[in-house]
């Protein structure tokens, strides 16, 4: 079938709402969110509140185009909350994997290929951080190094002063690597000794913080490209934690020799706010992110937690912490 929907102005897009039982007090300020947020975006945000039964999914009577921007704006800053969690995560883990591997095999660990897992492919490692640092492959592989002063002023001062190796020390490197790199590194080390070292900083096994850190890295990529965390089936899915067990996995599954494990791990964001809670209680002590979330939610009438994955009664579980309401007097 051949699309053939012609684009709407902006009178048209407004036209259209309210032609679908969209109720707009003030035109003007409808007009000004879809110039600045976009007629499609917001129509993401507008899915709860039509009859999806009927031809041209009219809008439940009563809905106003200000629920519709609320729902946008909690999600904007349910983005926000989140980033803000993942970027104490990052520099965590970049923090054990820099202590961990520099103290147990040097400075330059990295660019011994016999550190990693076969399937990595540390070539191609080796390549971007060239690129980034400005390393050129000369005749029979020299490597020349860079002629002009990298951003990081850290980078800078190891080729003014230093140069041998051709690349700088580990912990100057892992500064310069995204989420997604530092999880692909983690994630291809051979040694499974040193990976449960990294992971047990956390209380978890090397297989579930592998799956943790590609959740969060896709979680990550979410956010800084502005998409929809509100009402989405993530694609990436963490593993189950042993200790998070009852709060992710309600449906276990007994093998044969009497272990469980879960076989349908949960897709909604509660999933991925357990896993970024529990990351914070290890490396942000006193945090009061799950105090923040809750508030967040709290705040957006037209939100439902539920539809969220987040079960009736979560704040009343023993992991997330809330303190006893205060008594009425």
């Amino acid at each position: 079938m051949k699309f053939t929907k012609l684009a709407l102005d902006l009178p048209g897009q407004l036209k259209r709402l309210t032609d679908r039982g969209l109720i707009v007090p003030d035109a003007a300020t409808a007009q000004g969110c879809l110039t600045h947020l976009g007629y499609y975006r917001l129509s993401a945000y507008a899915l709860p509140f039509q009859d999806k039964t009927q031809a041209g999914k009219p809008f439940k009577p009563g809905t106003v185009f200000q629920q519709v921007l609320d729902l946008y704006r909690f999600d904007r800053e349910l983005r926000l909350l989140v980033i803000d969690a993942i970027e104490r995560v990052e520099i965590s883990v970049r923090s054990q994997i820099v202590n961990t591997l520099c103290m147990t095999h040097g400075a330059h660990w990295f660019l011994d290929a016999a550190h990693f897992q076969p399937k990595f492919d540390h070539g191609m490692f080796l390549r971007k951080i060239e690129d980034d640092f400005g390393v050129k492959t000369g005749p029979g592989g020299a490597k020349i190094l860079p002629t002009r002063p990298h951003s990081e002023a850290f980078i800078a001062h190891y080729y003014q002063k230093y140069g041998d190796p051709y690349l700088p020390p580990f912990w100057m490197v892992a500064e310069t690597l995204t989420l997604g790199s530092l999880s692909k590194l983690y994630e291809g080390l051979r040694d499974n000794v040193t990976r449960n070292a990294i992971a047990g900083v956390y209380g978890l096994n090397e297989a579930v913080l592998v799956s943790w850190l590609r959740s969060l890295t896709y979680l990550r990529n979410l956010c800084a490209h502005h998409s929809r965390l509100w009402n989405r089936d993530f694609a990436i899915k963490p593993l189950v934690a042993h200790k998070l067990g009852t709060l992710l996995a309600p449906f276990p599954k007994t093998l044969a020799d009497g272990r469980t494990i879960q076989v349908q791990p949960p897709s909604r964001f509660y999933a991925l706010a357990v896993v970024l809670f529990d990351f914070l209680k290890v490396v942000s002590i006193g945090t009061i992110w799950n105090e923040r979330l809750a508030a967040l939610l709290a705040s957006h009438a037209f939100v439902d937690p539920m539809a969220m994955g987040f079960p009736a009664n979560w704040k009343t579980e023993a992991f997330w912490k809330f303190p006893p309401p205060a008594p009425t007097v």
